[in-house]
């Protein structure tokens, strides 16, 4: 069974910076493969921050955090991260990483099947 672990989150102030790491166990990376980061704040819906498809590198990014925030991948670790730079208080929430098996290359949110439990940044101004 897939495991997928989030770690990294923390308390920061507003301008501040982090690095999340997910790391997904028992699972096949392949060319098809998509690995991306969403969050959920409290009394708001899920939206996904950054995602990067295996096959090309592509990555795709929230306006909300386009030029702030960058997803890589260790494919021999096994490991996603999501370097967040510039934090911002709107930034607070819990973030959860999910791993796709397949994608058409664009990383719907459809295509996960594979969630962590989350890990809480919190932004205080």
């Amino acid at each position: 069974q897939v495991q997928v672990v989030e770690s990294g989150g923390d308390s920061v102030q507003a301008g501040g910076s982090l690095r999340l790491s997910c790391a997904a166990s028992r699972y096949t990376y392949s060319n098809n493969n998509c690995m991306g980061w969403f969050r959920q704040a409290p009394g708001k819906e899920r939206e996904g921050v950054a995602h990067i498809f295996n096959g090309d590198g592509s990555t795709y990014y929230a306006d909300s955090v386009k030029g702030r925030f960058t997803i890589a991948q260790n494919n021999a670790e096994n490991t996603v991260y999501l370097q967040m730079n510039s934090l911002k208080p709107e930034d607070t929430a819990m973030y959860y990483c999910a791993a796709a098996s397949w994608s058409d290359g664009y990383c719907w949110e459809r295509e996960y099947e594979y969630w962590g439990q989350g890990t809480q940044v919190t932004v205080s101004s």
